[in-house]
């Protein structure tokens, strides 16, 4: 993307941007039936149980665009909500985004977030089946909505948690980048290089696809 080139959101209005952004959307589950494009979404989960899970991003709260690159911050706003559907040993399938946008975002940038999401959709075999767009007076806000299926009565909840229960944690090098390099990692992106202010870096597809999925895998870990 060249960095003179800057398309304003309000040139396309609500419905033409999500149709912009989701142009190259592709479904892969056997499961969706119907999915972007129509009031609602339509899924079969073939005698399944369903489990469905839902998180909030706020800018913020729980990033900071000064450090974070969007593809980046895209595949993880997709991976944490995944997390509690493996939690529960269910198989995530398919979801759902909501975003509220400042003026501050152009269509550029969103479709550099849709790259992350899109990415993490591709490593985890779900499918973008609808959501919502709305603007937002101050800072950038993500809801996404995560659903999978579970054989019948077979989910696991927090409190069956016995003592003596193994705990294990998945994705290479997680706790040590929770306890020693947490802070450094959120400061350099893929590529080694500090982000400079007010431009987030963005790395190129072969970082996303590694940089970030290692980065970020851990938290949505069960495949």
């Amino acid at each position: 993307m060249e960095d003179n080139i800057r398309t304003e959101i309000a040139s396309l209005g609500e419905f033409g941007l999500i149709e912009y952004l989701t142009k190259n959307n592709e479904t892969r589950q056997a499961g969706t039936i119907l999915s972007v494009g129509d009031d609602a979404a339509v899924i079969d989960q073939f005698g399944r149980q369903c489990v469905i899970s839902n998180d909030l991003l706020i800018e913020g709260i729980h990033f900071d665009l000064m450090y974070t690159p969007l593809k980046h911050l895209g595949y993880k706003a997709v991976a944490v909500n995944l997390s509690d559907i493996y939690a529960m040993m269910g198989t995530p399938t398919h979801i759902t985004l909501g975003l509220g946008i400042s003026n501050k975002f152009s269509v550029e940038a969103l479709e550099e977030f849709y790259e992350g999401v899109y990415a993490a959709c591709e490593r985890y075999n779900v499918d973008l089946i609808g959501g919502d767009t709305s603007s937002s007076k101050k800072g950038f806000i993500i809801s996404v909505t995560a659903v999978g299926e579970v054989a019948p009565d077979k989910y696991v909840t927090r409190t069956g948690a016995k003592v003596n229960d193994l705990i294990c944690v998945s994705g290479r090098g997680i706790l040590r980048a929770a306890t020693a390099g947490a802070g450094e990692a959120d400061i350099y992106g893929a590529s080694g290089r500090a982000a400079q202010p007010g431009k987030p870096e963005v790395p190129d597809r072969e970082d996303t696809e590694t940089g970030a999925a290692r980065r970020y895998s851990g938290m949505a870990a069960g495949a």
